[in-house]
């Protein structure tokens, strides 16, 4: 299971690299959702996978015999989950004003502060 989220993780980054390598701001804000849901199964994978195993101890305070599962990059994907959302949220905002301010997503053509070309 775990090479099949590393293959699924993999794959979610070239699709990443690949949208956000265009130069539409749209595809990047994609793209850099998926990359964040990328890194998301690569922490969830990198937990092993034991299922039916919570990582709780005993009554005793005495580890138990079974493997368990690991509780620390739940917790962190929990925190990444949440970080990510709230990225997303504020890039498709900014995304929002920047077509309304230029009417377009192009980001060879937003180029308010710097120069013109000369032709």
């Amino acid at each position: 299971m775990e090479t099949v989220l590393a293959l699924l993780s993999g794959f979610l980054v070239a699709a990443a690299v690949w949208l956000m390598l265009s130069g539409n701001l749209l595809r990047f804000l994609f793209g850099l959702l998926l990359l964040s849901n990328a890194v998301n199964i690569a922490i969830f994978s990198a937990g092993r996978l034991t299922p039916g195993t919570p990582p709780f101890l005993g009554d005793k305070g005495a580890l138990p015999d079974a493997v368990m599962a690991n509780s620390l990059p739940q917790a962190l994907l929990l925190t990444a989950i949440v970080i990510g959302f709230g990225l997303f949220a504020f890039s498709l905002a900014l995304t929002i004003r920047a077509y309304r301010s230029f009417h377009h997503l192009d980001v060879d053509q937003m180029r308010l502060a710097e120069p013109k070309e000369d032709a």
